[in-house]
């Protein structure tokens, strides 16, 4: 009876501790403020810029910029940002010098000399950022006995090692563009096609196949998306999954065959394509609670708006209120049609900054950008598909070229680290845009961008403190405090 009275009381007092820790106020008192800036038309990128302090504050004027923050309304556990390491990337890493090789593995991987990214995707064999298509398995293996992932081991591994030992064990995971050419209607890994009926547990198993061959080279793998883009029939590698067809799929192959081979931790993502209609494939799949079961959650893009439409972010938070159970995470985002004469375009980094506010706003717990590195044409890709990554490598002259849209970026994925939690942040002018995260150490960080063509001074405020600030036409800034 002592026992059992002593562990009660002990229990007790662990729950009241825990319930005054939580219900702490957020305290500005004594604390600094440290502003970092990157603005078009300066020399600042991601540069401290400033040093302020909190003071007390009344009610603002509606003639008053003000920016809202409410620490004790959280919301979704951040779980972090990153890019993707193709076969491009890896290809061009291996053709840079060494000494500009180790500065492109801090530039991205290290908190303090870089950006700290932590996540990375991968592919699944080819995508279209690949010199050629190719699968890991001899044609018609449809037992697999030929699978290895000895043509990763060139390029792509060592680059993804280097930056898991740089940035620790960061999430992982990995999305297929297409089943090989044997297991598909059209015979064909490019311009869609559908996966055959009778091939559905063998390409199932092909995912299990990958975790296991990573995961053997030392690359724990987080999860895996189901397809990437199922509903677009591209030049390159693509295959097409109706709601229906991913639901089941899930459902009757890949989840019992994850859960099968030992890696039911791993997570299952599906969509993996536009906002546009990721809410009729959560009612499809996340309705069906056979399937549902198997599913952490719904990946993401942003290419809704390349015929000129508007980005949906109304969508990401509609699934988000419709089903809070499940996680939402941007899976792939870059900006299309290379022209090297558009490196330092600044609206490329603007349309980061908008997305990925915007997002997080919205309930995305994690932000994936497409190829981490491009070379001076926006490749290598083996269909002429070039496009726009945060830093270049010049293979003719070994240079590195950063982008705005490295910095805009960095302005998140540097200062807001895994298991932040967003905070109520409200903005009353139209030009700015704002988020918030609260970092386990206890500090807060306040991301605004200013769209305007002016500069702009605002309120920063905290129940009745607060700090007044500057930010430059066409900027970023991080407030941490």
């Amino acid at each position: 009876m002592k026992t059992h009275t002593l562990k009660a009381a002990l229990l007790l007092l662990s729950i009241t501790a825990f319930g005054q820790q939580n219900s702490k106020k957020f305290s500005t008192d004594g604390r600094k403020i440290k502003v970092y800036t990157t603005a078009e038309k300066t020399d600042s990128r991601l540069k401290l810029t400033d040093n302020l302090e909190f003071k007390s504050s009344k009610q603002p004027l509606e003639t008053e910029a003000s920016i809202f923050v409410n620490p004790s309304k959280t919301f979704q556990s951040f779980m972090g940002i990153g890019g993707a390491i193709t076969d491009a990337s890896a290809e061009v890493f291996a053709k840079l010098p060494k000494d500009k090789q180790q500065e492109f593995v801090n530039a991205y991987y290290d908190t303090e000399k870089g950006i700290g990214y932590s996540l990375i995707r991968t592919t699944i064999h080819s995508s279209d950022f690949s010199s050629g298509s190719y699968t890991y398995i001899k044609e018609n293996d449809k037992d697999l006995k030929s699978f290895n992932i000895d043509h990763d081991k060139k390029f792509r591994i060592p680059l993804i090692k280097e930056a898991l030992k740089k940035a620790g064990n960061i999430p992982l995971y990995a999305s297929p563009w297409s089943p090989p050419a044997f297991m598909k209607d059209t015979k064909n890994m490019l311009k869609g096609g559908k996966l055959l009926p009778e091939f559905q547990q063998s390409w199932a198993n092909y995912y299990t196949k990958f975790i296991n061959a990573y995961e053997k080279e030392g690359m724990p793998i987080w999860g895996i998306t189901v397809q990437n883009e199922p509903m677009a029939v591209q030049k390159w590698e693509s295959c097409i999954f109706t709601a229906e067809d991913e639901r089941d799929f899930v459902k009757n192959f890949l989840g019992p065959t994850m859960q099968k081979n030992g890696y039911a931790d791993k997570k299952i993502v599906v969509w993996d394509h536009n906002r546009d209609m990721m809410m009729q494939r959560a009612n499809v799949i996340y309705s069906d609670p056979e399937a549902s079961k198997y599913v952490w959650g719904m990946g993401f893009h942003w290419y809704e708006t390349w015929n000129g439409g508007q980005h949906m972010f109304n969508n990401v938070k509609a699934v988000n209120e419709a089903y809070p159970d499940k996680k939402l995470m941007f899976t792939e985002g870059c900006i299309e049609v290379f022209k090297a004469e558009k490196y330092q375009f600044w609206p490329n980094a603007e349309k980061y900054g908008l997305n990925m506010i915007n997002d997080f706003n919205n309930g995305t717990v994690a932000w994936t950008d497409w190829n981490i590195l491009l070379d001076e044409k926006g490749g290598p890709n083996h269909v002429g598909n070039f496009c726009f990554s945060p830093i270049h490598g010049d293979t003719t002259t070994g240079e590195l070229i950063y982008t705005p849209s490295y910095y805009y970026i960095g302005h998140f994925s540097k200062f807001i680290r895994p298991e932040a939690k967003r905070v109520s942040t409200a903005v009353s002018r139209s030009q700015l845009l704002s988020t918030s995260f609260l970092n386990k150490d206890g500090k807060m960080v306040t991301v605004v961008m200013n769209q305007g063509d002016k500069e702009l001074r605002y309120n920063l405020i905290i129940d009745e403190t607060k700090a007044d600030v500057t930010i430059p036409a066409h900027a970023i800034q991080t407030l941490v405090y």
